[in-house]
């Protein structure tokens, strides 16, 4: 996973996205892809950051090559940082989602995820130093019938615990564990992401 995040100091806009490549095994199944990007405005004299932003999502049926469906995605969202014992830092994220999933009716999708950073060995998220970077989204379906779906109110909930390193001010790697928890699934993966501030 990347991350990025692109803010000029001289600018309340900016642009921030992701690219995701997900396996079923380490390398050799191939389950999703996801291409995320948004224009972000960060309101005057304020940390909070809100995003427009489209997602194209191509994803394939586990050991069944030519079996996949795309889905395009918009999505709005609000990021408000937080800090508390002046060196945890708390991130909530609100996500709303527009999903155009190939083969189905349109939906809607509700999200919150609370992000915890927690400094080890040291007293500050400083260059070189590690950190316990953990977070829980839940996911939350906004329709709940439609004419090709049943969806049930409660999409899924993902829980993720991992060791960071701050390489520098602008670039930081964590390596990690995620489980993910639905009413037809309970599964868990390894997760290794670059986050990336431009």
């Amino acid at each position: 996973m990347y991350n990025y995040l692109y803010q000029p100091n001289d600018s309340n806009f900016g642009i921030q996205g992701d690219v995701q490549s997900r396996n079923y095994n380490l390398l050799g199944d191939f389950e999703q892809l996801m291409l995320r990007s948004g224009l972000t405005y960060s309101p005057e004299k304020s940390n909070i950051i809100f995003t427009l932003g489209y997602a194209y999502i191509p994803t394939e049926s586990y050991s069944e090559p030519t079996s996949y469906s795309k889905e395009n995605r918009i999505y709005q969202e609000a990021l408000i940082p937080q800090s508390i014992f002046e060196k945890v830092q708390l991130t909530h994220r609100f996500r709303y989602e527009q999903r155009f999933v190939e083969g189905n009716d349109f939906n809607t999708r509700f999200r919150y995820n609370l992000f915890v950073n927690i400094p080890v060995f040291s007293s500050d998220f400083s260059p070189k130093s590690t950190y316990l970077a953990l977070y829980n989204e839940i996911f939350i379906n906004g329709s709940k019938n439609s004419a090709n779906n049943q969806n049930d109110f409660f999409d899924r909930n993902r829980a993720y615990a991992a060791l960071g390193y701050i390489i520098s001010e602008k670039l930081k790697v964590q390596f990690g564990y995620m489980r993910q928890i639905s009413n037809s699934l309970n599964k868990g993966q390894l997760q290794i992401s670059l986050h990336h501030n431009i």
